[in-house]
């Protein structure tokens, strides 16, 4: 298997995304390894001894994904025996000759504390967390966007990666077993409206994730999977509300599709 590294002076983050970016494109199995915050000589001495062990015990060269700013560091990667992809060093340059003006590398600038968005980002974990699963209704008025969906259909964790990923204030609200025998779209939601997005899910798929929770009852059983599914979707229609099946999307899909759908604000840098 080919070993594959993603290095940085900071928190690799940057070096992983385009690195598995690239990487994606290739149909097969690669070994991942992430070194962050390699901030001193010493440092990037151990992670070139890592990247040549694994070169040596795979046979293949290492493929090596860096965004070092300090030029000693740099040095000291560029020396390993893998095949270095330095990301900053390919954009820099016809950047600079573009804008016309020289770029003043700094580590941690791209993912800190000292980011513009951090505030937002922070604020809006807090709000997600604070408006989980219906648990407060009465501060919807600060909310970007109220995710609804029966339980397990994906609330939490996309209202969660809205919230660290882009700033973006969710709430979310389930539909329960005790809504299904006349579901209407609750009062306290109507003047929020243009705020909601729906989500749903293939029943299969919900019976596997309820199973997992609550094995052999009514909740998990097919015919309850099936009639909520079948309510929820007949409510988003009628009240024209938006909304995505989620079954065959990751959570960072399922967060793309709603931002470009409400368009709503990023804040992520």
């Amino acid at each position: 298997m080919r070993p594959a590294f993603y290095i940085s002076d900071g928190t690799a983050i940057t070096s992983e995304v385009f690195g598995h970016a690239l990487l994606s494109l290739f149909p097969m199995t690669f070994e991942h390894h992430t070194i962050s915050f390699v901030e001193t000589l010493e440092k990037a001495e151990e992670a070139k001894a890592k990247i040549n062990a694994a070169s040596k015990r795979t046979g293949q060269k290492a493929l090596v994904f860096h965004t070092f700013v300090n030029p000693e560091i740099r040095k000291i990667i560029d020396s390993c025996d893998g095949v270095i992809y330095n990301f900053l060093e390919h954009f820099v340059s016809p950047l600079e000759k573009e804008l016309n003006i020289a770029a003043t590398p700094k580590a941690h600038r791209t993912h800190s504390i000292q980011e513009n968005s951090y505030d937002y980002r922070i604020d809006a974990v807090n709000y997600a967390l604070a408006n989980d699963d219906g648990s407060n209704v009465n501060n919807y008025a600060d909310a970007d966007i109220i995710l609804v969906g029966v339980s397990r259909s994906g609330k939490t964790p996309t209202s969660l990666y809205l919230a660290l990923q882009y700033g973006v204030k969710a709430a979310n609200y389930p539909f329960t077993e005790d809504d299904m025998e006349d579901l209407k779209l609750p009062e306290f939601l109507k003047p929020h409206k243009k705020k909601i997005f729906g989500l749903t899910i293939d029943a299969d798929r919900l019976m596997d994730i309820r199973d997992n929770r609550m094995a052999n009852s009514k909740y998990s059983s097919a015919r309850q999977c099936r009639m909520e599914l079948r309510e929820v979707e007949k409510l988003y229609k009628k009240e024209k509300l938006p909304y995505v099946n989620t079954t065959k999307f990751s959570v960072e899909e399922i967060t793309a599709k709603i931002l470009a759908e409400k368009g709503l604000q990023r804040h992520k840098y």
